[in-house]
């Protein structure tokens, strides 16, 4: 006569069941998954308020209840009450996972945010002292030399290009230019290399 089965709504059949499926017997563990999964679900869908979540952290919880399930102590609670309280403590650690990833991705966000304002506010205040400067330096040379400067690199000029607008010989437009950038490189603090 075969025995009859095992009922696993009872607090005593459960936790007889989890003891029973701590040796390592994958065919007494159904009986335990199918009567403390939801158990799990429950727990973390409580604290996660996501079912994708929940699921993922019961099927976690019930891993460990396998692999752990010589841990459990019936004098000390129920198996209910220990995979429930598996299920919350994995639940509140992937609430506060998620929520330190959440906070690391914004403080990235910010700071990179926070470089591209400083870098261009820097790269704003540099080029327009650097053009100050420069227009400054410029006012600085004589009138012949300002004119050929401006011409060949502002104007995108080549010297005899230079040389025919300003209907001069070519080596005097090469003079003016060369002594102009020699005085705007003096004025400018930049050392020749």
């Amino acid at each position: 006569m075969a025995s009859p089965p095992t009922r696993t709504s009872s607090r005593d059949a459960v936790d007889a069941l989890l003891v029973a499926c701590a040796g390592g017997d994958p065919a007494s563990f159904t009986p335990v998954y199918d009567a403390l999964s939801p158990v799990a679900y429950g727990a973390s869908l409580g604290v996660l308020r996501d079912p994708d979540h929940a699921a993922e952290v019961s099927q976690e919880v019930m891993v460990e209840v396998w692999q752990t399930a010589a841990r459990f102590d019936s004098s000390r609670g129920s198996a209910r009450t220990w995979v429930a309280t598996l299920a919350r403590r994995r639940a509140v650690d992937r609430v506060r996972s998620e929520q330190s990833r959440r906070d690391r991705d914004q403080r990235d966000t910010d700071l990179r945010a926070n470089e591209t304002a400083r870098d261009v506010v820097a790269e704003d205040v540099e080029r327009r002292l650097e053009g100050s400067a420069v227009r400054r330096c410029i006012e600085g040379l004589t009138p012949t030399q300002r004119e050929a400067v401006v011409a060949a690199y502002y104007g995108g000029l080549t010297y005899r290009e230079v040389a025919e607008r300003l209907n001069k010989a070519l080596p005097t437009v090469k003079s003016r230019i060369r002594d102009g950038l020699n005085r705007l490189r003096d004025c400018l603090g930049v050392h020749h290399v």
